[in-house]
């Protein structure tokens, strides 16, 4: 055959290949828009405010968490966390679920998860994994519970040390039980989870104005005093707020305990800026964040309590000079940031003339300085309209420095929508 005719049948063959992967292609379904629809920041293990089982780890148990996504869709995928084992962590196997009161689940709702095709999968030390997507469709403000079989020896285990939720444990495999019966320990802390992710909702969350929003400090982002298995967090009444105004949008919780903007701590995690990205700027979806936290860099040195010890002593600048970084980490992303005053902390162990000097001036920054793309004014949301340097005293949990559940609520109401 000549020469050009072997080129032109060539072409041909080519040009016929590409439209049979072209037509493929369009058959093809596209690739699910993931969101994040709950989060917890990873602690290392560590005794920390209440007993937990994270030092000593699990031995051939089963592990029910219980979780309430603030988006729904159609399918979900959970991520595990192993950021603080020093070695692999073996998960033998996982269902997901519907739940309908305690550990018990509704019947019909067990779905098994795999891993990459497989019923069982390896964390590796100080790394993550996400499950392959489990058909069970979930409404906004569902409970789904997350049930992991750990059939080996663990070790210490990466947890979140205040869940406000309790968690179960029973001996033995027990991941696809629907009664609660074997489950006979519990413990309000979670463990290894630190994601649940959805797709294929009614109203799918895309980037852009309707993205995720994070909400990322301390104890008190974390819901420390709220009820526990009410959900009665901030981040859970913002999020009831937007859907009840029409303009639902996922809301995950970032806070972390006694976290500190510009210290690293054995109990309360790592500094703000060393997690941010994995806790806050990372979660699929999210396009704002919302930053409270700086109580602690200034009052665990006016405290008698030895959970820091030394604590530095923290000026407003250095306090400032931390959550520019933080700024500049969420700019470098294309996420909006927005900035919140410190609560009012008078008369708690945290308070003191430095203390209030320094979250003054600090608030202040937030304020006027135009740093953040915009801000909340917690300050004087929670304010006692008679002693402003103090929580109102409807607002107060009893120990002056966090909300109780109508504060949170409160911290829910004093947000600008418009802001986010």
């Amino acid at each position: 055959m000549p020469a050009k005719s072997v080129g032109a049948a060539a072409a041909l063959v080519l040009t016929a290949a590409l439209a049979v992967a072209g037509a493929r292609a369009a058959q093809s379904p596209p690739a699910p828009v993931w969101n994040a629809a709950w989060s917890a920041a990873p602690q290392r293990p560590s005794t920390g405010f209440t007993p937990n089982w994270s030092e000593a780890g699990f031995s051939g148990q089963t592990l029910r968490q219980v979780v309430r996504v603030t988006t729904g869709g159609s399918r979900l995928r959970i991520r595990l966390s192993n950021a603080y084992g020093t070695s692999p962590l073996h998960i033998a196997g996982a269902t997901v679920a519907r739940r309908d009161h305690g550990a018990r689940l509704r019947a019909g709702t067990v779905r098994q998860l795999t891993f990459g095709g497989s019923r069982a999968a390896t964390v590796p030390a100080y790394g993550q994994l996400t499950s392959d997507p489990a058909g069970l469709p979930l409404r906004a403000f569902e409970p789904v519970t997350v049930t992991l079989h750990l059939d080996g020896t663990t070790g210490p285990a990466t947890f979140h040390a205040q869940s406000m939720a309790t968690s179960y444990a029973a001996d033995g495999d027990h991941t696809a039980d629907v009664a609660d019966t074997a489950f006979r320990r519990t413990t309000q802390s979670w463990y290894y989870l630190s994601g649940v992710d959805v797709s294929g909702g009614d109203r799918p969350v895309r980037p852009g104005r309707t993205g995720g929003i994070v909400l990322f400090g301390d104890s008190i982002t974390d819901g420390f005093k709220s009820t526990p298995d009410r959900d009665h967090r901030w981040s859970d009444a913002l999020a009831e707020r937007l859907a009840t105004t029409g303009r639902p949008r996922p809301v995950l919780n970032a806070g972390i305990g006694g976290n500190l903007v510009l210290n690293d701590s054995a109990w309360y995690g790592q500094r703000s800026s060393a997690r941010f990205t994995r806790d806050a700027l990372d979660l699929p979806g999210v396009r704002t964040v919302v930053i409270l936290e700086g109580v602690d860099d200034i009052g665990y040195s006016e405290t008698d309590k030895p959970t820091y010890k030394p604590a530095p002593v923290v000026t407003a600048a250095q306090l400032i000079d931390g959550h520019r970084e933080l700024i500049r980490q969420a700019r470098a992303r294309g996420i909006r940031v927005v900035g919140a005053t410190l609560l009012p902390f008078g008369g708690s162990d945290h308070y003191g003339t430095r203390a209030a000097a320094v979250s003054l001036a600090f608030d202040q920054w937030v304020r006027t300085s135009g740093e953040y793309d915009a801000y909340v004014d917690f300050a004087k949301a929670l304010a006692d309209p008679h002693h402003p340097e103090r929580l109102d005293p409807r607002y107060d949990s009893g120990d002056h420095l966090h909300p109780n559940d109508a504060g949170y609520r409160a911290m829910a109401r004093a947000m600008d929508l418009s802001a986010l």
